[in-house]
């Protein structure tokens, strides 16, 4: 799988982080595991003709070391779509820079 990892993370940084993820995203059922909205303007076109597989995500892990963000493009709703599928590039640095502000925000410094 392609990610995005951040790793490194202290039992502190990693409670602020939970809080804030607990509070600002859906969860899964799966523990640690976070849904992520894909900007609504940089789906794909693809993505946009979907809109019974709207939200688009991205899923973010988060372990007490590490937080974990996958770079393919998810639905909630089915297992599988054509219209999941690796992030583009603009959607990659999207959540690069989406997961970069969230650790600024929390003053999380690694």
């Amino acid at each position: 799988m392609k990610q995005y990892l951040i790793d490194g993370l202290r039992l502190e940084d990693y409670q602020i982080l939970k809080a804030y993820l607990d509070e600002h995203l859906k969860s899964s059922p799966l523990g640690g595991i976070y849904w992520l909205e894909v900007d609504r303007k940089l789906l794909t076109p693809i993505q946009k003709e979907h809109k019974g597989c709207q939200p688009h995500v991205f899923a973010l892990m988060l372990e007490e070391t590490y937080l974990s963000c996958e770079f393919l493009v998810r639905i909630e709703k089915n297992i599988r779509c054509n219209c999941m599928d690796y992030a583009t590039n603009e959607q990659r640095n999207w959540l690069i820079e989406k997961a970069d502000a969230i650790l600024e925000k929390l003053g999380v410094c690694i």
